[in-house]
C-alpha cells in the first residue's frame, strides 16, 4: 500500500456504539472501553492516537534462590537493590576448604544471570533517571551514567559474580541446577524457574531442591521501583475490502473476553489486559489457589503474575520511532560486548566504553535516527478506515431509513 496506512487507527471503531468495544451488536462478552487496563491501552498509542490493542502483558521478575540465600544470612527484601545482590553475589562466591563455593557448595556458580540484557540497560537507565531516548526520538543513550553501568557489569563480570544468556545460556538452566541464585527474566518464563517447574530443559537427575522467592527486577532506590512493561499487542491491517476489516477488529475484541484472557494467562505469568478479566470470579479463584499443584497452580508461576498485578503502575515504556528496535538492540549489545570483552581480559576504559559507542553509533544508524529525530507517521485516517466507517453508518442508515417506511406505511393502512 504505497502511500497508505497500513495500520488502521483504532478510535472511532472503539467509539463505535454497535461494533466497538462491547458494542451492541457483539454477539460475545467483549469489554467495554472503560474495562480496559487504562496503563496497558496507553502503550498502543501515538501521538494520542489509538493505535494497538494490548493482548497479554508481562514484565521481568528475579527469580531468587530463597533456601541458598538464606543460607548465607540474608532475608530477601520485598523489593531487592542491585547493591544487595551483589553483596549475596560476593559472600556467595567465597570458597570452602575443598574449593566448592560457599553459595552452592559446588564448583560452579554465576550468582547472577540476566536474560534480556536490553531491558536490563533500559530499566538500569530508566531508575538512574538517565537518557535512553525522547518521544522525538532522540537518541540520549551514549551518556556518563551508560558508562558508569558498563563499569560495574565489567567489574561484576570480572569477579565472575555476572553473566548473561548471550554468553552462558538460558538462566533458568542455571538456576534450576542451583548455580545461579539470581536469575532475571520474564514473568511469562515462569513456568521454566525452580526445580519443581511443569516446563524444564535439563535432566531431573541435575535439579536440586530449593525454594523460589519472585521479586521485581533489582533497583536502584527500593522506595521507587521501576520495571518495564512487554507483551503482545492487537494491530488492524487495512484491506480493500472494509468487510474484512470489521471482521478483524471483531476477532480482536473476542481476544479480550474473559473466555479467551483467562485461560491463557492461566498457562504462562502473564497478566490479563483487562479490568475485566482480572476483578473476574474465575481469575480471583486462580490466583488464590497458589502452590495446590505444579501444572496450573504452580506457585512460581502465579507469583509472577501477582508481581505484576501489584506494579502496573511502576511500569514503564519506551518511546516508539523509527530506529527505536536499533536502538533497544544497541542498549543489549553493549552489555553483552562488556560482558565477552571482561571474559576476554581486554582492558575496558574510557577509550574502550568510547569505541563501542562509536561502533554501536555506526551498526545501527542511531546518530541517523537522532538527526531526524522522525517518529512513527501513521498521518491521516486511511481511505480504507474512512471507508468501513462510512459503510457502518450506511448501513445504521439504511436500517433507520426502512424501520422509518415501515411505520410510516402502517400509519397510512388504519
Amino acid at each position: 500500500m504505497t502511500g497508505e496506512n497500513v495500520v488502521v487507527p483504532l478510535d472511532n471503531l472503539i467509539a463505535d456504539k454497535k461494533y466497538g468495544l462491547g458494542g451492541s451488536e457483539i454477539k460475545f462478552d467483549a469489554p467495554t472501553a472503560s474495562e480496559m487496563v487504562d496503563k496497558f491501552m496507553e502503550e498502543g498509542q501515538i501521538g494520542q492516537v489509538q493505535y494497538a490493542l494490548p493482548f497479554m502483558r508481562s514484565t521481568e521478575a528475579c527469580y531468587v534462590n530463597e533456601t541458598y540465600v538464606r543460607a548465607l544470612g540474608y532475608e530477601i527484601p520485598d523489593v531487592i537493590t542491585w547493591d544487595f545482590m551483589y553483596e549475596v553475589a560476593e559472600k556467595a562466591l567465597q570458597k570452602n576448604a575443598d574449593g566448592t563455593y560457599l553459595g552452592n557448595g559446588k564448583k560452579k556458580l554465576i550468582p547472577i544471570i540476566y536474560k534480556s540484557t536490553d531491558n536490563m540497560m533500559i530499566q538500569m537507565l530508566e531508575q538512574r533517571d538517565a537518557g535512553y531516548s525522547n518521544e522525538k526520538g532522540e537518541i540520549l543513550i551514549f551518556n556518563d551514567t551508560t558508562k558508569e553501568i558498563l563499569y560495574d557489569i565489567s567489574e561484576l563480570t570480572a569477579e565472575k559474580a555476572f553473566s548473561t544468556f548471550g554468553v552462558s545460556s538460558y538462566p533458568g538452566n542455571w538456576f534450576n541446577r542451583a548455580e545461579c541464585l539470581f536469575a532475571i527474566d520474564s514473568t511469562a518464563g515462569a513456568t521454566w524457574m525452580g526445580p519443581e517447574a511443569p516446563l524444564i530443559d535439563i535432566p531431573k537427575s541435575e535439579l536440586v531442591e530449593f525454594d523460589v522467592a519472585v521479586r521485581p527486577v533489582p533497583q536502584y532506590d527500593a522506595s521507587s521501583p521501576k520495571m518495564i512493561s512487554q507483551g503482545p499487542s492487537l494491530c488492524i491491517f487495512n484491506k480493500e475490502d472494509s468487510g474484512e476489516v470489521l471482521a478483524s477488529w471483531i476477532f480482536a475484541q473476542y481476544l479480550l473476553t474473559n473466555e479467551v484472557q483467562i485461560p491463557f494467562c492461566e498457562t504462562e505469568g502473564y497478566v490479563p489486559v483487562t479490568e475485566k478479566a482480572q476483578r473476574s470470579d474465575e481469575y480471583l479463584d486462580y490466583l488464590s489457589r497458589s502452590g495446590e499443584d505444579n501444572e496450573l497452580y504452580y506457585y512460581v508461576k502465579i507469583e509472577a503474575a501477582r508481581l505484576l498485578l501489584e506494579h502496573s503502575d511502576e511500569s514503564f515504556i519506551t518511546p516508539v520511532f523509527n530506529g527505536s528496535a536499533n536502538l533497544r538492540n544497541a542498549a543489549g549489545e553493549m552489555i553483552e560486548d562488556v560482558v565477552k570483552s571482561t571474559n576476554r581480559k581486554k582492558t575496558i576504559d574510557d577509550a574502550y566504553i568510547e569505541d563501542l559507542f562509536e561502533r554501536m553509533d555506526s551498526r545501527y544508524k542511531l546518530s541517523e535516527t537522532a538527526q531526524s529525530g522522525d517518529k512513527i507517521n501513521f498521518g491521516k485516517l486511511p481511505s480504507e478506515s474512512v471507508a468501513l466507517l462510512v459503510s457502518l453508518g450506511a448501513i445504521w442508515l439504511g436500517i433507520g431509513a426502512y424501520v422509518a417506511y415501515t411505520f410510516i406505511k402502517k400509519s397510512k393502512t388504519h
